[in-house]
Parts: structure tokens; sequence; C-alpha cells
């Protein structure tokens, strides 16, 4: 399993990070590696919610099946992987500044499949590929939410 965290400050509150955050149809305008999500029914928010992510990461693209495990408007989600990947992630607003600003850390445990290197894959996937793609995700989402009305 391959365990990776990043972590961003963005000069926003919680409740204006979530807003950003809360519309996961929105995802994809702020993560390079997601091409397009796609609901498997009716419920597009809190716990429960299923959906399809189209993930592109350089000549690898797969569809990664989630659903949202953990909804604390403002403070948290979480999300568990049921596709090829599979593992939770989960992102955490925590409050600086007296709640003027926000810490966003990122956090997934993943598995990859053997065809996708296995532990290796996950040994060097997650620390080098993935935190810097998430790094680059979390700076866009920076700017997005620092640049909202």
């Amino acid at each position: 399993m391959s365990l990776v965290s990043v972590v961003t400050d963005i000069d926003a509150s919680p409740r204006d990070v979530w807003a950003v955050v809360e519309p996961i149809e929105r995802h994809v305008d702020w993560m390079a590696d997601a091409e397009s999500i796609r609901f498997l029914g009716e419920q597009t928010r809190d716990t429960g919610t299923r959906f399809e992510c189209v993930t592109k990461i350089g000549p690898i693209r797969l569809t990664d099946t989630m659903e949202i495990t953990e909804w604390k408007p403002g403070r948290s989600m979480g999300v568990r992987h049921d596709g090829l990947v599979t593992g939770t992630g989960r992102f955490t607003l925590d409050p600086l500044d007296g709640g003027r600003r926000t810490r966003f850390t990122w956090t997934e445990e993943l598995t990859f499949p053997w065809y996708f290197g296995g532990r290796l894959g996950e040994r060097i996937g997650g620390p080098t590929v993935f935190k810097r793609i998430w790094t680059g995700n979390l700076s866009r989402l920076r700017r997005l939410v620092e640049r909202a009305p």
C-alpha cells in the first residue's frame, strides 16, 4: 500500500474552500489527472455518493470507481476507491489564523494491481509521481479558491 499526503495553506476560510471542494463534479477543474466524473445514481453529495472518475496519468488511463465515506461540511471528505486501484482518500480542512485561512491536507492510501507494478508501482508511483501531481492539484485548488469572489 502506498501512502501519499500533500498539504497547502489557502488564504480563505474553510467554508470558502469547502464551497469549491464540495461539488465533486468540479474536481476536474483543479485535478489535472481527473478527466471526467460521472455519478452512479441520483445522489451527488454526502456519504454514499458513488461516481466514476476517468483518470489519466501519463500513458495510463483508467476509470476509478469511488464512494464518499465521510462528509463533514467545511471539515473533511473521505472516499473509498473500488476500481483497479483500491484504497482510501481523505481531504481535511483545518482553520488557521482564527478561521481566516485553511490548511488543506489530501491523504491517500492506495493499492495497485500487479499490472500497474504492484508493490513496486506503489513505492515509485506514490512518493514520486502521485505526490508531484497532487501537489500541482493543490496549487490549482489554492489559486481557484483565492480568486473566487
